[in-house]
């Protein structure tokens, strides 16, 4: 009795199986078109997401910070240059002007009409000025100064 009803089960197993193939066949063989149709856009949509992903990545940026560092300088004194510190730097009685104004915010065209200079003028007095203070921009530049006792 067990044998029948383990070989009825195991028959009716295999006929369902088959019968599911069979269906799956069909349903292959009738919708072949949509199927194909639904491949290619999902590879046309990986592969556009993959592209916009690619092309629109945002590039590294290099973030520098400057920390201000207080020079303490007595306010009961006047301010004395450190003239031995302009003459080791080599910095010349117009750099030391452009400096000046440098420190006040003004700008190349500003500092040029005060000093009734050119403006290209300017920038080579402001380049040779960075050189000397190896500062590579204008707050850096006046910070270097301040703390060599150039400027107030």
């Amino acid at each position: 009795m067990k044998k029948t009803v383990l070989l009825y089960g195991l028959l009716a197993g295999v006929l369902i199986a088959l019968l599911k193939l069979v269906e799956y066949r069909f349903l292959v063989l009738s919708h072949s078109f949509e199927i194909y149709g639904g491949i290619v856009a999902l590879i046309f949509s990986a592969l556009g997401i993959w592209l916009g992903l690619k092309l629109t990545r945002t590039r590294e940026t290099i973030v520098v910070r400057e920390v201000p560092i207080a020079v303490a300088v007595p306010a009961a004194t006047g301010f004395v240059r450190n003239e031995a510190r302009q003459q080791q730097l080599g910095i010349t009685g117009r750099e030391l002007d452009i400096l000046e104004a440098l420190a006040a915010g003004l700008s190349n065209r500003e500092i040029g009409a005060r000093l009734h200079i050119s403006e290209n003028t300017v920038k080579t007095h402001a380049a040779r000025l960075f050189d000397k203070l190896s500062a590579q921009r204008r707050t850096q530049a006046v910070q270097r100064a301040k703390e060599a006792g150039l400027i107030p």
